[in-house]
């Protein structure tokens, strides 16, 4: 068969074409959102107040308060943390070839809850308050991530060690993700026994994950790591692909499957604690996010992948904006939309066994 010599390059053309038109606008959404987020709220802001507050600021001294002192920070919260859970969600279904795997439903987040609650109650990095606003403020950071990436860590590791037995089924991994999300989650409710009363409603108020509780110097090392793990995965999605096809495959075309894979878990063990530490338990961003995004465009990491962190930012600031403007003047922690909007198609998704 004869094939003209610009059938080919034209056929790529549209391939492409389509796929970075579908994130061209799904990045639209996501701007025209984040100025959503913004003006919503118990207090309206137009559109050009938000605007003209944006770009000139002390326009009105009010607006100028919400804005940058509250909603800015709350959006940019948002935005960071659904990039950051979708991207390593992507990545997790990749290197463990498992379409029901993410943070969420390997129990990785569960661990990672679970180390960031025993440094903040045990080991003293982080304060208990009574107020609603600042239930749990985070002192120490580091040792907040460092504990809450470590049980994360030891969780991916075992999750990985189970994915290389011989005949293991993306539903073995599933339920061994399930048993230890159980694990962990009786450690923080041990942990939730043991403490006082101040300490216990802290705790439980900590556990819904909720964006409105970072400030900016919160946001800035939230951003830097998640910006830099992205990154990464970006950098890696020619051999993301060339996993999807079979390990004996990517070794014939030069990949270092073990170390991919094991750097690949790593990461986004790195960026869910991260998350987690600042924000608490975000459930289905990492699952919803990407399956939404292959439905589309397919499993071509280079345009899945930023296509998922996009998808995953719109969608978490999307419930943001709903658990604030769906009870005014109570506004409710966004985790509790994403469990209403991710249980369904992770049900959806094991029924017909996709």
């Amino acid at each position: 068969m004869h094939f003209d010599d610009g059938v080919l390059p034209r056929a790529y053309t549209r391939y492409t074409l389509g796929k970075s038109l579908f994130i061209a606008l799904t990045l639209t959404a996501l701007v025209l959102t984040v100025v959503m987020s913004i003006s919503s709220g118990a207090v309206h802001i137009g559109f050009v107040d938000v605007v003209k507050t944006l770009v000139k600021g002390h326009v009105i001294p009010q607006f100028d308060l919400i804005v940058w002192n509250i909603r800015l920070p709350q959006t940019l919260t948002a935005v960071v943390a659904g990039a950051g859970l979708a991207g390593a969600g992507t990545v997790m279904q990749s290197v463990l070839r498992n379409p029901l795997a993410s943070p969420f439903t390997l129990g990785i987040a569960h661990a990672a809850a679970f180390g960031a609650a025993l440094s903040v109650m045990v080991l003293g990095s982080g304060t208990m308050a009574s107020t609603l606003g600042d239930a749990v403020t985070i002192t120490r950071p580091m040792l907040t991530l460092i504990s809450a990436f470590a049980f994360s860590m030891g969780t991916a590791c075992l999750i990985t060690y189970i994915a290389r037995i011989r005949g293991a089924a993306p539903e073995v991994m599933v339920l061994t993700g399930v048993a230890l999300g159980a694990l962990f989650t009786a450690g923080t409710m041990m942990l939730q026994f043991f403490a006082d009363d101040v300490e216990l409603a802290a705790m439980v108020f900590w556990t819904f994950g909720d964006v409105a509780r970072t400030d900016w110097q919160d946001l800035s090392l939230l951003s830097l790591v998640t910006v830099v793990i992205l990154v990464y995965f970006l950098a890696n999605a020619w051999n993301y692909n060339a996993m999807d096809i079979g390990d004996e495959t990517a070794k014939g075309l030069g990949v270092r499957v073990e170390r991919v894979r094991l750097a690949g878990m790593m990461a986004a063990c790195l960026v869910t604690s991260v998350i987690i530490s600042f924000v608490g338990i975000i459930g289905f961003i990492g699952l919803v996010a990407p399956h939404i995004v292959r439905r589309v465009i397919g499993d071509d990491h280079r345009f899945l992948m930023p296509a998922s962190i996009i998808a995953g930012a719109l969608i978490l600031l999307a419930a943001d904006i709903a658990a604030r403007l769906v009870l005014l003047p109570h506004v409710l922690p966004v985790s509790i939309f994403t469990s209403f909007m991710g249980a369904p198609v992770f049900i959806y998704l094991i029924v017909k066994g996709r």
